[in-house]
């Protein structure tokens, strides 16, 4: 018989024990739990170095709201496996995504989003289900994700469609207007992304305080916005990264 091993990630501790418990009944179920994002990623580390990965994660859609706060959800966060602040739950589908694509995520969620639930697909998640579906149904998501299907609750799939599509165009107006930067204005934003300050990015490519100011007003200009912030937050809609601050240390 092959086993799906199954990781429940909620820091809600009587929810995620029952859910686990729950699972662990099915004869073909292996299942873990863990109450936030870098002890999921940490038991997933663990499980790889054994040589038994995890195939699919649950994870709450309101991981870390209760000691952190709501996030609001504006764009796909960038992750990485292994960050300590890595908290809320489509972050950590994010990290999921990028450091084991192999594992499939699935988000549960306490109520219909459809501007979350799209956020989460963007982020690599396989389905979002409500927390009060049966175990049935559960099951037959887990074991639906694992033959790369999607699933998303019927009254919900309209509103995540639209929601998918205004992000598509969203996307390509940002990449519209990253395109008009010239070459240096490019790095330049590169930089702003990675967080630099305007002193580190004339460290960084050599130039002076004063000409990097100039090309970070340029590039506030041609994006149209009026912030740091707000640059940053387009270029990542637009796909653009960080800077690679390791490769000029």
């Amino acid at each position: 018989m092959v086993r799906i091993r199954v990781l429940v990630v909620d820091d809600h501790r009587i929810f995620a024990e029952s859910l686990a418990a729950a699972l662990a009944a099915e004869p073909d179920v292996d299942v873990s739990a863990a109450g936030s994002g870098p002890a999921a990623l940490r038991c997933m580390d663990r499980a790889a170095a054994e040589g038994r990965r995890f195939d699919v994660l649950l994870v709450d859609a309101d991981l870390g709201a209760a000691l952190h706060g709501p996030r609001p959800a504006t764009a796909v966060p960038d992750a990485a496996p292994g960050q300590d602040g890595l908290v809320d739950g489509i972050s950590l589908v994010a990290g999921v995504r990028s450091g084991q694509p192999t594992v499939r995520t699935v988000v549960l969620a306490e109520k219909d989003d459809p501007r979350r639930a799209a956020l989460a697909l963007q982020a690599g998640a396989s389905g979002w289900v409500a927390k009060d579906c049966s175990l049935s149904r559960l099951l037959t998501v887990i074991r639906g994700v694992l033959r790369d299907e999607t699933h998303l609750p019927p009254a919900l799939l309209t509103s995540v469609l639209r929601e998918l599509t205004a992000a598509r165009k969203h996307r390509t107006d940002s990449e519209r207007l990253v395109e008009s930067l010239t070459p240096r204005e490019r790095e330049v934003l590169r930089c702003m992304v990675a967080g630099l300050g305007r002193k580190a990015v004339a460290e960084r490519l050599f130039l002076s305080p004063h000409t990097v100011r100039t090309h970070m007003q340029n590039v506030l200009g041609k994006l149209g916005v009026h912030s740091t912030l707000a640059a940053v937050a387009l270029a990542r809609r637009a796909g653009v990264g960080p800077a690679d601050l390791e490769a000029a240390s």
